[in-house]
């Protein structure tokens, strides 16, 4: 009884402190994505060449860091999640380490974009697929925190990065913070693992007691009973179900994440001033707080009401949200305001989606299973982007656009409750029927793991 109370306590100390790694790590790489914006003016100058041409650089990093999430989730599943990070980590800094040096806009593509891409993108799956196996019993909590981190991290280098530009341009400014964002991120990664076979017997003594402490109801950690290949789970009819609610819900946050300031230009509240601030500034601060906040939040509440329910409400209040919102666009306090909401609606989809698909297919393929579900985040930044501002142009109005991702809103909630919860019941009793007679959290936990970390 000794050693396995002083066992766990030792895989409680080594979880929670992957946990903080791995939120430092994605603190570190988010720079690239959400401090782009400060940087592109001074790279049109630099460079000699138009804002759209420098622009395509963004998308090529969003572009690269969805589209190759199956690939990199796979070499992290094969090589291990050490080496992996560490090279995720190298490259991203690289990138503006690169990128300082650039002459062309092909060197811009080619580093801040491509390398970018692809080193974020690393890192990003990566530390989903680790949380998910250190956090049975509190899967939807522990991706919702680094998840946050993404979202939250730029925040700590906006104000420097913004004014070393201004004092520095932007060469001497990318150098430098990319040696910084380089190494942070790699310092962060180097002790980050996978459970080992000790620290996985720990793990099902949580979840057991988790279930024991709620007996019969139906709250997570609901455990898959066995764990699916990629290839086995592509042929569940209940992946594409998840695929298509989240490339609806990314497409609606994404719309709103493109398209805010020119929808504020159009209804004249950008510059409309709210508690002191322009509204469009104000509701901007207000998106980037409550877009982070919801990631752990839902994440919490999803692991004590399951996660379909949460789905059903976060999606819901989004919906309720944007309808209020283009109802009263007109008003600059409500505007900003509601803007907030509609975020702390949309972020958790980072956390509900990777701990759902988690629960129903298991760890063992984790990073590689949510790479591919990750993919639906490109879809939707196609549907939110580009395609949003063509139905814009079509129609000379933002009724039609925000009608069509309010419907999505309010279906992908109904099908979280009416399709996803039946389906994922069937998937997991059918497993279940055919495993043995070991516990469901064994089977999803005590896995071989290889290559060891």
């Amino acid at each position: 009884m000794h050693s396995i109370t002083s066992e766990d306590a030792s895989f409680k100390r080594v979880r929670w402190l992957q946990l903080v790694m791995g939120l430092v790590a994605m603190m570190a790489i988010s720079s690239p994505q959400y401090v782009w914006a400060l940087f592109t003016s001074d790279l049109t100058t630099m460079l000699g060449v138009s804002l759209a041409e420098v622009q395509v650089t963004f998308a090529l990093l969003i572009i690269i860091q969805t589209f190759l999430a199956p690939f990199q989730g796979f070499l992290i599943d094969r090589f291990g999640a050490k080496l992996l990070l560490s090279c995720g980590a190298v490259l991203t800094g690289l990138s503006w380490i690169l990128a300082s040096k650039v002459s062309s806009i092909w060197g811009l593509y080619l580093t801040y974009g491509a390398l970018g891409g692809l080193g974020t993108g690393i890192i990003y799956i990566g530390v989903i697929g680790l949380m998910v196996r250190w956090f049975p019993d509190k899967r939807g909590f522990a991706v919702g925190m680094v998840a946050a981190g993404y979202g939250f991290g730029a925040a700590l280098t906006t104000f420097a990065i913004s004014d070393s530009i201004k004092s520095f341009g932007a060469s001497d400014t990318l150098m430098f913070f990319g040696w910084i964002i380089g190494v942070v991120g790699l310092l962060a990664v180097l002790g980050m693992r996978r459970p080992r076979e000790a620290e996985m017997r720990g793990l099902a003594r949580a979840v057991a007691a988790v279930r024991a402490a709620r007996p019969g109801a139906f709250v997570a950690p609901t455990m898959a009973h066995r764990d699916y290949t990629p290839r086995e789970m592509v042929r569940e009819p209940v992946f594409w179900v998840m695929y298509v609610m989240f490339v609806m819900m990314a497409t609606s946050g994404l719309m709103v994440i493109s398209q805010i300031g020119a929808f504020a230009k159009d209804i004249h509240v950008a510059n409309a001033l709210v508690f002191g601030m322009a509204a469009l500034p104000l509701a901007l601060t207000l998106d980037r707080f409550t877009n982070g906040l919801t990631r752990p939040l839902f994440g919490w509440v999803s692991d004590h009401i399951g996660r379909e329910n949460a789905m059903f409400v976060a999606f819901g209040v989004e919906g309720v949200a944007m309808s209020v919102w283009l109802a009263t666009s007109n008003d600059p306090m409500l505007f900003a305001l509601l803007s907030g909401v509609v975020f702390f609606g949309w972020g958790e989809i980072f956390s509900l989606f990777p701990a759902t698909l988690t629960d129903i297919f298991g760890t063992k393929y984790a990073t590689t299973n949510y790479g591919l579900l990750y993919m639906a985040q490109g879809v939707g930044s196609v549907l939110g982007g580009p395609l949003a501002a063509m139905m814009h142009q079509t129609t000379h109005s933002w009724t039609a656009v925000f009608v069509v991702v309010i419907a999505m809103n309010f279906l992908t909630a109904l099908m979280a409750l009416f399709v996803l919860k039946p389906m994922r019941h069937l998937v997991q009793g059918r497993a279940s029927a055919r495993s043995p007679a070991t516990s469901p959290m064994e089977q999803s936990v005590l896995v071989p793991l290889s290559p060891p970390d």
